[in-house]
C-alpha cells in the first residue's frame, strides 16, 4: 500500500510538473504576433499602442521586407497576422493555404516618391523621360530589391513606365527593404532614393523632390490577413482595432490612405 501510495504521489507530482510546463506555452499563445512590412513601422507602432486597451495587450510586431516575412511564414515561423506591402506576397501565402482567406482585406494605400539628402540642392519634375541619370550623377539611386521588395518593384515599374529605367539601372543600389534604402539616402551614401511617401515623412534626414504619378505603377495597397496557424486568442480583436477610426487617424497622420471599412 505504501509503495502504491508513493507511486501515486510521484505520478501526481509528475502530472503537476507537466501541467506547469504547459502553462507558459499557453500564455505565449495569448500574445498576438504580427509580421508587417518595414514601411509600416511608425504608423503601426502607434496603432499598436493605441489598441492595447481594446485588444488586452500590445502585439509583438516584427518588421522586414514583405518578401522576407512571407518566406519566414512559409518556413514555419509562428505568427498570427501578416500585413504585406503588396498583393503578390499575400497571394504567395494564400496560394499555399497559409492564410485564412475570409480575413484578407485591403488595409492601406501609399505613394512612392523620389528623395534626396536633406541638404541636397537637386530639384526635378517627375515626368516621362526626365533626366534621372543626370540627377544621380556619379552617385547611387537607392531602392528596395527590385525583384522581391514591393517598394523596389513599384519603383522599377514607374521608371520603366517613364522610360528612364535603362539609363539608371547601373546606378541602382538595391537594399533588403525600403527602410534600408531610405537610410542610404539619409546618410548620404546614395544621391537619391525611391521610397514610400510615408517613409520620407518619418525621416528628417531626407526631403521629397518629386512624387511618381499614380498611373506609372500598380496601385500601392497593403493587404492584411490572419494566418492559418494563428493561435493568439486576441488576434480577432487586434484585426478589428486595425479598422477602427482611431487607428485610421494614426495611419493618416503618417501619410497612408485608409482602404479598409471602419468599424
Amino acid at each position: 500500500m505504501l509503495a502504491r501510495k508513493g507511486s501515486t504521489t510521484i505520478a501526481i507530482a509528475g502530472l503537476a510538473a507537466m501541467l506547469m510546463a504547459v502553462v507558459p506555452a499557453a500564455n505565449a499563445d495569448d500574445k498576438v504576433v504580427v509580421f508587417a512590412a518595414a514601411s509600416l513601422k511608425d504608423g503601426l507602432d502607434a496603432v499598436n499602442k493605441a489598441c492595447e486597451a481594446d485588444v488586452g495587450e500590445a502585439a509583438t510586431i516584427s518588421y522586414a521586407a514583405s518578401s522576407a516575412l512571407a518566406r519566414q511564414i512559409e518556413g514555419g515561423a509562428p505568427a498570427d497576422v501578416f500585413i504585406s506591402a503588396d498583393f503578390d506576397w499575400m497571394k504567395y501565402l494564400s496560394d499555399r493555404k497559409l492564410t485564412k482567406p475570409e480575413t484578407e482585406m485591403k488595409l492601406l494605400g501609399n505613394q512612392i516618391v523620389l528623395v534626396a539628402p536633406r541638404d541636397s540642392k537637386v530639384e526635378t519634375r517627375i515626368e516621362k523621360g526626365f533626366d534621372l541619370a543626370g540627377l544621380v550623377g556619379d552617385g547611387k539611386l537607392a531602392m528596395g530589391d527590385v525583384k522581391a521588395v514591393p517598394a523596389g518593384k513599384y519603383g522599377k515599374a514607374a521608371l520603366e513606365s517613364l522610360g528612364v529605367w535603362s539609363s539608371v539601372e547601373g546606378k541602382v543600389a538595391q537594399a533588403e527593404n525600403v527602410r534600408a534604402a531610405l537610410k542610404l539616402v539619409s546618410t548620404g551614401e546614395a544621391a537619391l532614393g525611391i521610397v514610400y511617401a510615408t517613409d520620407a515623412h518619418a525621416e528628417p534626414g531626407v526631403k521629397v523632390i518629386g512624387t511618381f504619378p499614380a498611373g506609372s505603377h500598380p496601385p500601392i495597397i497593403y493587404p492584411v490577413a490572419r494566418l492559418a496557424d494563428s493561435r493568439g486568442k486576441h488576434t480577432a480583436a487586434f484585426l478589428k482595432c486595425l479598422q477602427s477610426t482611431k487607428a485610421g487617424e494614426l495611419f493618416k497622420a503618417q501619410g497612408f490612405t485608409i482602404l479598409a471599412p471602419s468599424n
